[in-house]
């Protein structure tokens, strides 16, 4: 594999803010390759359950060569971990790509827009904006659920702090956030009529960038594409497809039954059945997949979940090539082409 762009270190304490290339919303390295039009790559880093930052560290060092940024979950499902914050702050000071998450399950506007404040000055430039799961599916359903906004509100509330310069009471503020807002979608399970209008009132509210979830319906996937070209929504917004590597028939059941916005097909399930080595069958799935997608009109990249599985994320971006066309780093500091943050 071609050797991956050098970390790009960020203290606080020490260095300026950085400031965004002409353009672009935000200084992240995300932001620069898709508007290079090169095909991206994020990844999703398993949160631990600790507060010892090495935890985080070796939890991203699979990545860390592999992905242009590193999302940080925010207490997905329901289920308490180290934050997104604090895990994007450990990353962000290596010089680590990272995507903070926010659920609207669990704070106000007051104490979101403060921690949009907070994430932005300590680097993080790239935030993706969710509903968040109801507390009844995680492991302390005695929680109260806040959802103060959704992910359409979240999203309107930070394009206006990033580029009215103001708190939503209309307060002024000092520096606004540099960041690059993204949404998450559900393209494969019904109701399949709506989910190109929904994605469009995520673009129209402000995002930039989009993650969908698990994708192993490419033909249910192609049909949502070609709604989403039809709407124009892939010119507006860069469309990150979700794919994993699956290691057994019987994950792949629990999946299928228990996550939400995951359809995955009979078929693929009696393939891993038959399979002598299931896991090995399910990265040999999940390249295939990654190949079917990136050829998809409207694709500009992907995003790799691989719980527990971490360490197959190099040999599948490997193995799939999507990295062979990337140039030289120095490049991704220059104005790019494409889409602009105008």
């Amino acid at each position: 594999m071609m050797p991956f762009p050098a970390p790009e270190p960020y203290d606080p304490t020490t260095d300026p803010l950085p400031t965004p290339p002409d353009n672009h919303y935000s200084s992240s390295r995300l932001e620069r390759v898709l508007r290079r039009g090169w095909f991206a790559v994020t990844a999703e880093l398993n949160p631990p359950d600790s507060a010892d930052p090495m935890d985080v560290l070796k939890a991203a060092e699979p990545l860390r060569d592999v992905a242009d940024a590193i999302n940080a979950t925010d207490a997905s499902g329901a289920n308490c971990h180290m934050s997104s914050m604090g895990i994007c702050s450990i990353l962000s000071r290596v010089g680590l790509g990272v995507v903070l998450q926010i659920s609207c399950r669990d704070r106000n506007r007051i104490a979101i827009q403060g921690d949009v404040l907070g994430a932005a000055a300590m680097g993080v430039g790239n935030i993706l904006c969710l509903t968040g799961d109801g507390v009844g599916v995680g492991d302390q359903p005695g929680a109260k659920p806040v959802f103060d906004f959704d992910s359409v509100s979240l999203l309107r509330a930070l394009k206006t702090m990033r580029d009215e310069n103001t708190f939503l009471s209309g307060r002024k503020l000092t520096t606004s956030p540099r960041i690059f807002l993204g949404a998450a979608e559900n393209p494969c399970v019904p109701p399949y009529e709506w989910r190109a209008n929904r994605l469009k009132k995520k673009v129209r509210a402000g995002a930039d960038f989009i993650q969908t979830n698990y994708v192993y319906d490419v033909d249910s996937f192609r049909r949502f594409m070609v709604k989403v070209r039809d709407m124009g929504l892939h010119e507006d917004a860069f469309i990150l497809v979700g794919v994993g590597p699956i290691g057994s028939p019987k994950t792949a059941r629990w999946m299928r039954a228990n996550v939400p916005g995951i359809h995955i097909p009979d078929a693929l399930i009696e393939r891993l059945e038959r399979a002598e080595k299931p896991g090995l069958e399910g990265k040999k799935i999940c390249i295939e997949l990654v190949q079917q997608i990136r050829e998809i009109e409207g694709v500009a990249g992907i995003h790799v979940m691989a719980y527990r599985r971490e360490h197959l994320v190099g040999e599948i971006i490997e193995e799939t090539g999507v990295l062979k066309d990337r140039i030289a780093e120095n490049s991704l500091q220059a104005p790019a082409t494409g889409k602009d943050a105008s």
